[in-house]
């Protein structure tokens, strides 16, 4: 998935330089969907850091173009990749929009925000890959509206088989900056983690849903 790997190598760096990514394999996190995990990921931080927001919107707008030709319109899955969705696309000179997770129930009742012509080659930017359901959920929001997905774009993904198999069974091709392994690697290397620790983080991303560090 990860495009290229001195990117996906410097991408994790400056992710775990200011702590958009901590892992804590001995004091797990609790995720929404009741899963203990020894990571923890929220992109959102970069936006607070100039250097790492030019970098990731340089390097995700010159990925697209590589990968999937400049599209027209770049969709962003709210909320945590509207504004780099809104970055990706300025720094492409082209349209933005952004996908609600459902139609809102008053005014226009719009799920799809911004102006979006039928028939438009789009990009969708994520910040995150997990499971890849809420993504895929918006592309096919977007469908809906008779436009092309000519793929989708994120900073990091998880890895996980259920998500591969998802994106297959959509056919929705998927590039990333980075990516879990390639993260775990970087930690290593620059003494975020042990080895010890390593090993324990490397053991959640065959069972997530019923990982606990006790186990261990």
């Amino acid at each position: 998935m990860i495009f290229d790997k001195d990117t996906a190598n410097n991408t994790a760096e400056q992710l775990l330089r200011i702590k958009a990514i901590k892992l804590q394999p001995n004091d797990p996190f609790t995720w929404a969907s009741g899963w203990k995990s020894p990571i923890y990921c929220d992109n959102r931080i970069t936006l607070s850091f100039p250097t790492v927001r030019n970098f990731l919107r340089t390097n995700m707008a010159k990925v697209i173009e590589e990968k999937f030709g400049k599209p027209d319109v770049i969709a962003g899955v709210a909320t945590g990749a509207i504004a780099i969705g809104v970055l990706v696309a300025q720094e492409l000179g082209i349209p933005f929009v952004y996908v609600r997770p459902k139609p809102k129930e008053h005014g226009r009742q719009n799920q799809i925000e911004g102006h979006l012509e039928k028939g438009s080659n789009v990009v969708v930017v994520e910040d995150l890959i997990s499971t890849g359901k809420s993504s895929l959920q918006a592309v096919e929001a977007l469908k809906a509206e008779d436009v092309n997905i000519k793929g989708m774009m994120a900073i990091f993904t998880y890895g996980f088989p259920l998500a591969t198999k998802n994106f297959k069974e959509a056919n929705i091709s998927l590039a990333t900056l980075s990516d879990y392994q390639t993260l775990l690697e970087q930690a290593e290397k620059d003494n975020y983690i042990t080895s010890k620790e390593l090993a324990l983080i490397q053991t959640w991303r065959k069972n997530p849903e019923i990982w606990t560090p006790e186990e261990y």
